[in-house]
């Protein structure tokens, strides 16, 4: 008491200001306590009908069905480049003309065939019409989207439509970004 008589402090002051603090302290001890007690409630309903044992199997199992996953996607990705990779040689670029190959024939029952490979390699087939001759057919070999014999206007017509035909370009591309 001489303490606060000699420093000039109402002991009254302290009184009030100690009271302040033990009150502020009692609700941050009611606030701690609720937060544990959902946090266990939370906690308990977690493990509820699982010991720890058994809990951590369900995730190494979950983790063990993520990586089968996993490589599954792999081999599925390893498997689709193949096919691209096959798709690559096989014919899909197509260039169709259909024309009257002579004056005494109509209908357009002569036509030029052109199919392609994306790297512009194939065959052009002609097939030319007569009603007194018959049928005329002829093939030419295309290497990258050139001929070494000379095209009529049908057969090059057809061979810059397959050529501008985009085939499965598209998807391939599509497939790739897809990665």
């Amino acid at each position: 008491m001489k303490f606060f008589d000699s420093t000039g402090i109402d002991i009254g002051y302290v009184v009030i200001g100690i009271t302040v603090v033990l009150v502020l302290l009692f609700i941050l001890l009611i606030i701690s306590m609720v937060k544990i007690r959902n946090m266990r409630v939370a906690y308990e309903k977690f493990m509820e009908g699982e010991d720890g044992k058994s809990l951590e199997k369900t995730i190494q199992d979950k983790f063990a069905s993520i990586n089968s996953l996993e490589d599954n996607v792999q081999e599925i990705k390893g498997q689709i480049n193949d096919i691209i990779r096959i798709l690559e040689k096989t014919y899909k670029k197509i260039g169709l003309v259909k024309y009257d190959a002579f004056e005494e024939v109509g209908g357009q029952l002569s036509f030029v065939l052109v199919l392609l490979t994306s790297e512009n390699d194939g065959f052009i087939l002609n097939s030319m019409y007569s009603s007194r001759e018959g049928c005329f057919t002829y093939i030419k070999e295309v290497v990258n989207g050139e001929t070494f014999i000379t095209l009529s206007k049908e057969e090059q017509q057809a061979l810059n439509e397959a050529k501008h035909n985009a085939g499965l370009n598209k998807q391939k591309n599509s497939i790739e970004q897809a990665e």
